[in-house]
């Protein structure tokens, strides 16, 4: 059976399309080029600002978003993931304008949570504000009978200021230094009882691993890349 192709809806940001496009190739069993997938990408950081939009102040991203699915489409791929938490606030509106199946983040580290994890019945959320405010991905762990829980105002803050200092080609703080508060966000999280947490920012791995967190560390990315290989009809390395 032919391999289908991913089309990646990128851009939002530049650097999570980067490292999601590495964690298809990292996840892929191939001993030769050949072996690993065909991957098309549309990386668009002109598509409108989506925590504005979702807080009504900021112009709609969904016509971008179609057009970026349709180009995809018309590029070759068979289906379409978005490495953008924040965008999929607005995935069942660009669905209903695009022919090609989009998997979605949400219904991938649920689904994978329940599966890989069953004993675990209390997350914690580490995600921009715009996306907490949605409750939307709470809503999608909620049916999976996973309670949520999100940062203090303090420590959201300190989320806030990692993911803008990761989106900036020149930030004035260290890597580290935005580690160190999403560390802290995370450690607030599990010390009111989360079991383990989520990186719901696709900006997030870029400073926060499973070794800076003493629970299990579900990279929304990560999961993504393997739900799309799996979608492709190959087996991820486990």
């Amino acid at each position: 059976m032919k391999e289908k192709t991913i089309g990646i809806l990128g851009g939002m940001g530049p650097e999570a399309t980067l490292d999601c496009f590495a964690k298809i190739i990292k996840n892929t069993p191939a001993k030769k080029d050949q072996d690993h997938l065909r991957v098309i990408i549309d990386s668009n950081p002109k598509v409108p600002d989506r925590p504005a939009a979702i807080s009504g102040v900021g112009e709609s991203p969904i016509p971008a978003m179609v057009d970026g699915c349709r180009c995809l489409q018309r590029a070759g791929a068979d289906f379409i993931i978005i490495p953008c938490v924040a965008a999929h606030f607005f995935l069942e509106a660009v669905r209903r304008q695009v022919a090609l199946p989009i998997l979605s983040i949400f219904d991938a580290v649920t689904e994978t949570i329940v599966r890989e994890h069953p004993q675990i019945r209390t997350i914690g959320l580490l995600a921009i504000t715009a996306t907490i405010r949605s409750d939307l991905f709470q809503n999608r762990l909620s049916a999976g009978n996973i309670e949520t829980l999100v940062p203090d105002g303090r420590n959201q803050a300190r989320v806030m200021a990692a993911v803008a200092d990761l989106k900036k080609t020149q930030p004035a703080r260290s890597r580290s230094q935005m580690t160190a508060d999403l560390v802290a966000a995370a450690d607030h999280l599990i010390a009111n009882g989360a079991r383990g947490i989520i990186a719901g920012c696709t900006e997030i791995p870029l400073a926060l691993e499973q070794e800076n967190v003493p629970v299990p560390y579900f990279d929304a990315l990560t999961i993504l890349a393997r739900t799309a290989i799996l979608e492709t009809g190959l087996t991820p390395i486990v």
